[in-house]
């Protein structure tokens, strides 16, 4: 589960980051709890927990992760306009602070997708509108 959202690069990464007799715990956590236990129970499909994640790591000021499951939701299937939306609504509930930060964050990420060929930006033109 946790390869087919977020990618083997990422996986393999964080994976070689907790190779350590001291950090492999923490890693067996994140890969049993997390992905082998939280995001495999029944009742919500993995775009659904991906907008719940992106609203929950807003909320957390985690930009590092939240840009994992920006990542993340686009391999689950969402569109740009589901993550956009995803991160305004969680902006009247985080704050405008965590919300600009969080559109940074995306299209970060979406813009970094596009120019490595994984997925072409679906609102990435520029509007005109100030």
């Amino acid at each position: 589960m946790r390869r087919s959202v977020v990618g083997d690069e990422y996986v393999n990464r964080a994976l070689e980051n907790g190779s350590t007799e001291f950090s492999r715990a923490g890693q067996e956590l994140v890969t049993e709890w997390c992905w082998g236990y939280a995001w495999t129970r029944p009742g919500l499909s993995k775009q659904q927990r991906s907008l719940i994640n992106i609203g929950m790591l807003m909320a957390l000021n985690r930009a590092p992760e939240l840009a994992v499951h920006v990542r993340g939701a686009r391999n689950n299937g969402l569109s740009e306009l589901e993550i956009r939306e995803a991160i305004i609504h969680a902006t009247t509930y985080c704050g405008v602070p965590a919300g600009v930060d969080a559109m940074k964050t995306a299209e970060k990420v979406l813009n970094d997708m596009a120019e490595k060929g994984e997925m072409p930006r679906e609102l990435g033109n520029k509007s005109g509108k100030t």
